[in-house]
């Protein structure tokens, strides 16, 4: 009987959410909530220099909007609490302090300089650049003598030799790394606080992660954190290493390279449906098709499909999903969704006629603004290509729109049918002049429900302007 997976997304709140992050904690979720599993969040505060509050704050708010709920974590408990690391320190310590117990540890004064140096004379020799075991075996006599000069000793795992380290990764397949290659390696900085390996290892293992997935930039540090569960009695999950997400340039995300954040993304109107389909799609094959609902993806997730690639991050994908987003919204969601960009006033009925109107031609709620003047305020200029329409249609043809207007100015399909009686024009040329006069566009949504929405008088105005 196969066990439920325990999956856990384990961020620093150094900054803020993007989407390398985001699809590391989407595929996680997907695994969990597949299988019936278990989705840990755990925040790594443990650097206090870069983690702040309110970065935690945002990325709560970021993964609930995004519908990337935990079941043990930040506000919902569970039974390995606390779930941030600055509050786990005393776990830490007792796990380091029954590995001095142990002899498996030891204390390392080499200053940084003398770390570098160290790691150029290994390259030199055509050694792997690993520690090169200085503090290893020093006596007491040295010990001491460090502490009177006032070096702060951080503290070392002492890697056994001659060993051969092997995992079946869930993206690379089978690894094998060489102990000896790898060096003793911090688990204690000088400072006190536990290390990257050290915290991150334990916490999986008291916290019954049974499978990681994290980008592949982590790889070379599954072997360490599998010596460490050994020597800790703990067992270690299965690791699934992502091939990074890369922007246009093929540069791993960064907001250096002007990544935009969740937070970001969400202040411009982007829906959580067009994220969570998109990433779904970067670094993971899937037959299936179309928008598809957060069950929908976890039933279809497979990470027997997840790629080794580096996966693109295509803007137009993303607007590709985006339309499709809102297209799935409801009346109400939708309304919702445009309502910062409507003015102040209208009426309920108003704003959704003028939601349904607009929806198919806003890929944001910034797109709708444009239709707000169209509609509420002023259209913009003729274009070159609206300024030639409306030229050939002529002025006799607008003192004739404008003359129909008068009985007919919420009422499209009356206001054509009577302009092509009095001018005997059909299709574009008919059509086109009308729009572009009305909108100053030659293109966009359909007019019967913009000219229902428009002020009383707003439609006379605009036609007869070209009626001299």
């Amino acid at each position: 009987m196969s066990v439920a997976p325990v999956t856990r997304f384990a961020p620093s709140p150094s900054g803020e959410l993007h989407l390398g992050n985001v699809r590391t904690a989407l595929f996680n979720w997907l695994l969990a909530r597949r299988d019936a599993g278990c989705f840990v969040l755990r925040i790594e505060d443990t650097d206090a220099a870069r983690s702040r509050p309110e970065h935690v704050a945002q990325l709560l708010e970021d993964l609930r909007w995004l519908g990337l709920d935990w079941d043990h974590g930040p506000g919902a408990g569970g039974p390995a609490a606390p779930y941030e690391q600055s509050r786990r320190g005393s776990l830490y310590a007792d796990a380091l302090g029954r590995l001095e117990v142990a002899g498996q540890v030891f204390a390392c004064y080499c200053t940084p300089l003398e770390i570098e140096l160290g790691r150029k004379a290994q390259v030199a020799a055509g050694r792997p650049p690993r520690y090169a075991g200085t503090c290893r075996e020093l006596t007491d006599g040295q010990r001491a003598a460090h502490q009177a000069a006032g070096r702060r000793p951080s503290l070392r795992f002492r890697v056994p030799a001659g060993r051969e380290l092997a995992f079946d990764d869930l993206v690379h397949g089978p690894q094998r790394f060489r102990s000896d290659d790898i060096g003793d390696f911090v688990v204690r900085r000088a400072d006190g606080s536990a290390s990257f390996f050290f915290s991150n290892a334990l916490d999986d293992g008291l916290m019954g992660v049974t499978h990681v997935l994290r980008g592949e930039d982590h790889l070379s540090n599954t072997p360490r954190q599998l010596l460490l569960l050994e020597a800790l009695g703990l067992p270690a999950p299965r690791y699934g290493h992502l091939a990074l997400l890369v922007g246009e340039g093929g540069a791993p995300l960064s907001k250096r390279d002007g990544a935009l954040s969740v937070r970001e993304l969400r202040a411009q109107g982007y829906l959580p449906a067009a994220i969570l389909n998109l990433l779904f799609r970067l670094g993971h094959s899937s037959p299936l098709q179309g928008l598809l609902d957060p069950a929908a993806l976890a039933r279809g997730f497979d990470t027997g499909h997840l790629g080794r690639a580096p996966a693109k991050l295509d803007p137009v994908q993303l607007a590709g999903w985006q339309r499709e987003a809102v297209q799935a919204l409801a009346a109400d969601e939708a309304a919702a969704w445009l309502a910062p960009a409507m003015p102040a006033g209208l009426d309920p009925s108003q704003r959704a006629e003028f939601t349904a109107a607009v929806r198919a031609n806003v890929l944001l709620p910034r797109d709708a603004a444009l239709w707000c003047d169209v509609v509420f305020g002023e259209p913009p200029p003729p274009d070159a290509a609206a300024q030639a329409i409306l030229r050939e249609a002529g002025a006799a043809f607008f003192a004739a729109a404008a003359a129909a207007s008068e009985h007919h100015a919420r009422d499209w399909p009356a206001l054509v049918a009577a302009v092509k009686a009095a001018t005997g024009r059909k299709g574009p040329a008919l059509f086109k002049p009308l729009r572009c006069a009305l909108t100053g566009l030659d293109h966009g949504p359909e007019l019967a429900p913009l000219l229902r929405l428009m002020p009383d008088g707003k439609a006379r105005e605009r036609l007869s302007r070209y009626a001299h």
